[in-house]
């Protein structure tokens, strides 16, 4: 196929790469160990962790893994937030040959046993904070190793105790909870160090993580991620950077550029973006453990000003609107990457206004390492669009019977390319309904693809909202309601209704504690076609978000 967006890319940007440099991600990690050894790799709570010393601890918590019989192929769950111990574990598993499978460390007990027991994991590394769900559950569950770590694990004295001090018994975080025969995560690289890694030998068409989706249409399911996938997703995204990030470097006289990090790691997008390629391009990843905590977050940006600034619509919008965050210094803020979710024009004019930054989107899914999309740094202000087809992707609009439209054409987004999934792990029925015979995955957005090659999402297939006939995409509502003075957050879905079939509600939380659903009203009427306008107006607290920070629909369509 013609890749016309390929015109389009800035100056260093390939067509196409060698997306096969390294054969495993373990391989990966350990090449930018090697060459970024000197550097910090994170700060956590005001202390500094080298590549170096990643590298040696994850040496010693894989040795330790190997000496409990978990090799090539087991699966070791990891059930960490964003805390230093998320790369050493990560890596240590890899390194090990285990295959990886993020854990979201806010799942209920039924949603951890499902994950659990789908995936066959034989060991788990969870934080104190959530040991208590591990206990409901593991008895039914095949796991066999249990490693513990807590928040203070990696301060060193008396930082580390008197964080642990604060979480157990003044901030009281962690439940109590009787693991028999668990082990302490310092314990076990103090094992390990006594312990040899043994080399393994793993292909790029091993499965490297089993990478739950969210399980929005009902039960989760594991997208299989290849190390070749993987991999290549790393690569793509480095090669999207192309010039840009040395052309900044010389004019800014950065020796290393920093990233604040608070999408969760274990989710698909700040796993490949933040942690892996951070390690690629040598970054300091900046760990912020609770971005819903606006107030911490704002004085860990304090304590260290970052170049890169990663997020979703949610909170660049939470973080615009906070008084202490408008006072920062933002002279040295280069880059922000908004992803997960639409960002609304609203928001970037806010992050714009307060930031003197443009966010720029990127657009993925677990099922494609994550990404497929990505906005170039040189495109001159926020467009609405995700950007362009990372190098060496292929992607389509096509029709209901898989005809592929043309450019201005609303249909459904399909992928190729080295970074598409293998398949679910144990559902061959769910993947041959979503990846093609000749290897498209269907994406379930939809989406337009422009003459230069820009893609924009409309909206989700599902959540698609058809009243009367016609197609209505609760993002273009959104975005139109958040443009009011009045409005802090909103979310559109439908609801049956006799007469159309279905009909637009709208739920707003309010910025001005006076806004009306009147004004509401008369603002819609002014910006939307009637057959778009909310029928229905609902008033919130909040929104339901997902630990990323996407506004769930499911949950207020219940």
């Amino acid at each position: 196929m013609e890749r016309h967006w390929i015109k389009s890319y800035p100056p260093g940007v390939p067509a196409d790469g060698d997306w096969r440099q390294f054969d495993t991600v373990a391989a990966m990690m350990e090449d930018a160990f090697a060459r970024h050894a000197g550097r910090s790799a994170y700060v956590f709570m005001g202390r500094e962790i080298h590549f170096s010393e990643v590298d040696r601890m994850s040496t010693a918590l894989g040795a330790w893994l190997q000496s409990r019989g978990l090799g090539p192929g087991a699966r070791v769950a990891i059930m960490l937030p964003n805390v230093p111990q998320y790369p050493v574990a990560l890596a240590a598993a890899l390194r090990a040959g285990c295959v990886v499978t993020n854990v979201n460390p806010l799942y209920t007990p039924r949603e951890l046993e499902h994950q659990l027991k789908d995936s066959g994991a034989e060991a788990i590394i969870v934080l104190e904070n959530f040991a208590g769900t591990l206990q409901e559950v593991i008895a039914r569950t095949p796991v066999r190793h249990v490693v513990v770590a807590s928040i203070g694990d990696m301060l060193g004295f008396p930082k580390g105790a008197l964080a642990n001090f604060a979480v157990r018994r003044v901030r009281k975080l962690v439940p109590p909870f009787s693991l028999p025969g668990c082990v302490r995560f310092n314990d076990a690289l103090a094992e390990g160090r006594k312990l040899s890694l043994k080399a393994v030998t793993r292909e790029p068409d091993d499965v490297a993580f089993l990478q739950y989706t969210g399980g929005t249409t009902g039960v989760s399911k594991a997208a299989m991620l290849l190390n070749r996938n993987i991999v290549a997703n790393v690569l793509q995204v480095e090669a999207m950077i192309g010039d840009e990030q040395d052309a900044r470097r010389r004019t800014s006289g950065e020796e290393q550029f920093s990233m604040a990090c608070p999408l969760p790691l274990y989710h698909a997008a700040a796993l490949v973006c933040c942690c892996l390629v951070g390690m690629r391009l040598g970054l300091l990843l900046v760990l912020i453990p609770n971005p819903r905590d606006i107030r911490a977050f704002v004085r860990e940006l304090g304590r260290r000003p970052v170049n890169w600034m990663t997020g979703v619509n949610t909170r660049f919008n939470a973080l615009a609107d906070d008084p202490e965050f408008r006072k920062l210094d933002f002279s040295r803020l280069y880059w922000s990457s908004g992803g997960a979710t639409a960002i609304q024009q609203a928001v970037a004019d806010k992050w714009r206004a307060v930031t003197g930054n443009e966010i720029l989107q990127a657009y993925g899914l677990t099922e494609a390492s994550p990404v497929v999309t990505s906005t170039p740094a040189d495109s001159g202000g926020f467009t609405g669009d995700v950007g362009l087809p990372v190098p060496g992707t292929e992607v389509e609009v096509w029709d209901e019977e898989g005809h592929p439209l043309p450019p201005g054409q609303p249909g459904e987004l399909v992928v190729r390319g080295p970074q598409v999934m293998a398949g679910y792990w144990n559902r061959p029925e769910e993947t041959a309904k979503v990846i093609t015979p000749d290897g498209f995955l269907r994406t379930g957005d939809m989406a337009v693809i422009d003459e230069r090659g820009y893609v924009r999402i409309v909206d989700r297939k599902k959540d698609l909202i058809i009243v009367s006939g016609f197609n209505v995409y609760p993002n273009e509502v959104e975005e139109v309601v958040a443009m009011h003075p009045g409005v802090r957050e909103c979310a559109a879905v439908g609801v049956p209704d006799e007469h159309s079939g279905e009909a637009v509600k709208l739920f707003v939380v309010r910025a001005d504690p006076g806004l009306t659903a009147e004004a509401v009203m008369a603002h819609c009427r002014a910006q939307l076609t009637g057959y778009k306008r909310p029928k229905q107006i609902e008033f919130r607290n909040e929104l339901p978000k997902s630990p990323v920070g996407k506004v769930l629909r499911r949950e207020l369509r219940t």
